[in-house]
């Protein structure tokens, strides 16, 4: 197989393009979730009726082996971290450190306003009770999704954790060994060896584990996963919380000719390793640097490990390269497609930076690779995909909190504002509003 890769190219120079004509015309992949839904269905009502049992037909089916346990037990976890690479371990203590030190800076303190004397309305923020973190296998081991999405949950004060990966079959019927040393490191005490569909099944409905275990459903369900993670999900919203419906990562690279066209590639490629339906899109004034990055593309997929699934990746639909005018241009682009991820790497990077009003991270100069807030710039990796920047954030602390508003008034300052109860009350035909305001002071001798 030749390495030679050439982006297909969008050429918006010398056009205005609206932004709905934008968001039709730039590479865009996604999955359909509708179309697997009938698959799933099966799966979320059979372990909402049968619980763990079902859990583990299908851990077999799809994973291909049967834990003894669902919950992985303590001296495993234990036995993983002792294990663990040296390297790899210093490596999760400082992306942890890093993670702490952001994560720490976003936890909301209570305030309270008062409204007018004898009249309080104070916002409590409070940590939701149980979390179920999910944590992916296939393609590749993640680790660090454990810590990004510990470590928000952690620092929101959420007091009962556990983390949802699936089985292994070469390491009987366990998660993945550094998944379960991060678990540790982290100071999480609860794992389930449980992956798919029917992992945000049994963290909706719970069960009882083959040993008579109780396992606890939670209240809210983060962290990606493949599009039958993500139609669970869709399915059990509303009985439990979700963070959002992820979809395949993207990067988008906003660039002009003083970029250096080896980083840029590097940083499209590296986005194209984690999946064949992951997208690579470079936003650039300049068809040189455009050329460029085709040649530093083609010279580097020589030495790629994954070749066939970058390769799939990037000659996808999803990926290509945007021509447009200039960096003006470029910034309607980009905040257009709203990346999951997006690089500026132009002259004057901060400030094209700072002007930037969608996307779910945004990464500054020639210094500072997606893959650095992977894995240790302390940011957060779980962030909107599929446009979904435009509306929705990524993973923080305060995807862990509720808002609760406590209401304070006496009994002058309820009176003082009653007349106005009962106007609002009467507009909207629900006298009865106005009644309980009014009764409280009829009653009065």
């Amino acid at each position: 197989m030749t390495s030679r890769i050439e982006l297909a190219r969008v050429d918006l120079r010398g056009r205005t393009p609206s932004a709905a004509e934008l968001r039709s015309a730039l590479p865009r992949g996604g999955v359909d979730v509708d179309s697997v839904l009938h698959q799933v269905r099966p799966v979320v009502e059979a372990v909402r009726d049968h619980g763990v049992s079902a859990a583990l037909e299908f851990g077999e089916r799809f994973d291909g082996v049967i834990p003894a346990t669902v919950r992985v037990p303590a001296a495993e976890l234990v036995k993983a971290l002792d294990e663990l690479d040296p390297a790899v371990r210093a490596a999760l203590e400082e992306s942890i450190a890093r993670a702490r030190a952001v994560h720490a800076d976003q936890r909301r303190t209570d305030t309270t306003t008062q409204v007018v004397p004898g009249g309080t309305v104070t916002e409590r923020w409070v940590p939701v009770e149980r979390v179920g973190l999910y944590v992916p296998g296939g393609n590749a081991v993640y680790p660090s999704s454990v810590v990004m999405n510990v470590v928000p949950a952690q620092t929101a004060g959420v007091g009962s954790l556990v983390v949802a990966s699936p089985p292994q079959a070469q390491f009987g019927g366990l998660p993945h060994p550094t998944i379960l040393a991060a678990a540790q490191l982290l100071g999480v005490e609860e794992v389930w060896a449980v992956g798919g569909a029917q992992a945000v099944a049994l963290l909706t409905y719970g069960g009882v584990d083959t040993d008579g275990t109780e396992l606890e459903p939670v209240d809210l369900i983060t962290g990606p996963g493949n599009i039958y993670v993500t139609a669970a999900k869709r399915l059990c919203r509303g009985l439990v919380g979700i963070d959002a419906e992820a979809g395949p990562t993207e990067i988008a690279i906003l660039a002009d000719a003083t970029a250096d066209p080896a980083h840029v590639a590097a940083d499209l490629i590296s986005q194209a390793e984690h999946d064949v339906l992951a997208a690579s899109v470079l936003v650039t004034d300049s068809a040189e640097l455009a050329d460029a990055v085709d040649v530093a593309l083609s010279t580097q997929m020589t030495v790629v490990k994954h070749g066939h699934r970058v390769r799939e990746a990037l000659t996808g639909k999803q990926s290509g390269t945007v021509l447009v005018d200039d960096i003006e241009q470029g910034l309607r682009v980009v905040n257009a497609y709203a990346a999951e991820h997006l690089e500026i790497q132009t002259a004057d990077a901060a400030a094209v930076a700072g002007r930037v009003r969608s996307a779910g991270a945004v990464f500054v100069g020639p210094y500072a690779p997606v893959s650095l807030g992977d894995y240790c710039a302390g940011s957060n990796h779980v962030l909107p995909t599929a446009g979904c920047a435009r509306h929705s954030s990524g993973l923080s602390v305060q995807t862990f909190l509720r808002g609760i508003h406590v209401v304070e008034y006496t009994e002058a300052a309820l009176k003082d504002v009653a007349g106005h109860v009962v106007a609002l009350a009467n507009a909207e035909d629900l006298p009865a509003h106005g009644q309980a305001v009014t009764v409280r002071f009829e009653t009065l001798s």
